[in-house]
């Protein structure tokens, strides 16, 4: 059987991104600075927004809603694959050690990516708390607020959750959520 990609126009999308044989890279200072720089170059070119983004060292999960009559995010993923993998390799010769591959690029990400369609507020708001929990699930912080690479913060700002939250507790998810 062939996965389809659910390809809805306007539509929310959750999303996961690992990094090639799992390499532990994303979170040094360049490749925060360069991932925001491709994010913001992408978005320029093909606008969506980001409800929801954490950074782990060897993947991401964010939040995406297109623009209305649009549902093109493969290609969005593309760009930002390709624009990270030149740019990091051109500017700061800090990619992971890893082969190259039959196009002579540098092998940074995993070829394909997980997505699944947002199917009403209450889906929105648990793949939400699933990306702001995820670093302490992986073990590298004790609450969310401690993780600096995540729209936690964002959240806390605008009043969406209590500073505190998720600390002191141990949040359990369906286990089809944040599939990675």
């Amino acid at each position: 059987m062939r996965y389809r990609r659910a390809q809805i126009k306007g539509a929310t999308y959750f999303f996961t991104v690992v990094t090639h044989k799992r390499t532990k890279f994303l979170c040094e200072s360049e490749n925060v600075s360069l991932l925001r720089e491709t994010f913001k170059y992408v978005i320029e070119k093909h606008p969506f927004t980001i409800d929801a983004f954490v950074l782990l060292p060897d993947h991401l999960h964010c939040l995406w809603t297109l623009p209305d009559g649009d549902h093109d995010f493969s290609k969005r993923w593309r760009l930002i694959k390709t624009y990270f993998t030149r740019k990091c390799d051109d500017k700061y010769k800090h990619t992971p050690p890893v082969s190259r591959q039959s196009k002579k690029e540098q092998a940074v990400w995993q070829r394909r990516f997980w997505e699944h369609l947002i199917r009403d507020e209450d889906d929105f708001i648990r793949h939400v708390e699933y990306i702001h929990y995820n670093p302490v699930k992986h073990g590298l912080v004790m609450t969310p607020k401690g993780w600096p690479y995540s729209s936690f913060h964002r959240y806390v700002r605008d009043g969406c959750y209590n500073l505190e939250w998720g600390a002191g507790q141990d949040i359990t998810f369906d286990e089809t959520i944040g599939r990675e």
